[in-house]
C-alpha cells in the first residue's frame, strides 16, 4: 500500500509556513517561522538555555544557536551568564519581545481558524491526536538513535 502522509505533511508545513509568515509580515510582525518557534516557547518561560529551546521546539541545537544570534542581533532576545552555574548561558526575551506577544498570538489564531476549516471539533481533536502520536513516534525513533 503507497502511503503519502509523509508527502502531506511535507506540504503541509511549506505551505503553512509560508501563509503564516506572509499573515506575520502583514501584521507588521518581520520574524521568521523558526523564530516564532523559539518565542512562543520563550513565551510560555521565560529564561532557558538553547539546550532547553531545542527540546521544545525540536530544532537542532545548533539551528537554535544561530537562529538566537540572528535574534540576539535584532534586539529580539538577550543572552545572560547564568549566576547559579557561570558555564550556561541563559536566553531571555526583550521589552520588544514580549510586547509581540499579542500581536503574534493574534496571527497564531487567525491561522489556526484557517487550518481547521471545514472540520468538526471531533475531526479537529482526532486529527490531533493522530500527529501526537506520530510525534512521539519520531521523538522515540530520534531517542533510540542517538543512545547508540
Amino acid at each position: 500500500m503507497e502511503t503519502k502522509g509523509g508527502f502531506y505533511i511535507t506540504q503541509i508545513k511549506q505551505l503553512q509556513d509560508r501563509i503564516f509568515e506572509r499573515l506575520l509580515s502583514e501584521n507588521g510582525i518581520e520574524i521568521s517561522g523558526g523564530q516564532g518557534r523559539i518565542l512562543f516557547i520563550l513565551w510560555k518561560k521565560d529564561r532557558l538555555t538553547v539546550s532547553e529551546i531545542s527540546r521544545e521546539t525540536s530544532l537542532a541545537k545548533n539551528t537554535v544557536s544561530i537562529v538566537v544570534d540572528g535574534m540576539v542581533k535584532k534586539g529580539i532576545l538577550e543572552r545572560n551568564i547564568n549566576p547559579d552555574n557561570r558555564r550556561q548561558t541563559i536566553i531571555s526575551l526583550t521589552a520588544y519581545a514580549k510586547s509581540l506577544q499579542v500581536k503574534y498570538e493574534s496571527v497564531s489564531q487567525q491561522m489556526n481558524r484557517l487550518f481547521y476549516q471545514g472540520f468538526s471539533e471531533k475531526e479537529q481533536k482526532q486529527f490531533e491526536s493522530y500527529l501526537a502520536r506520530i510525534v512521539d513516534t519520531l521523538t522515540d525513533a530520534e531517542e533510540n538513535r542517538q543512545a547508540h
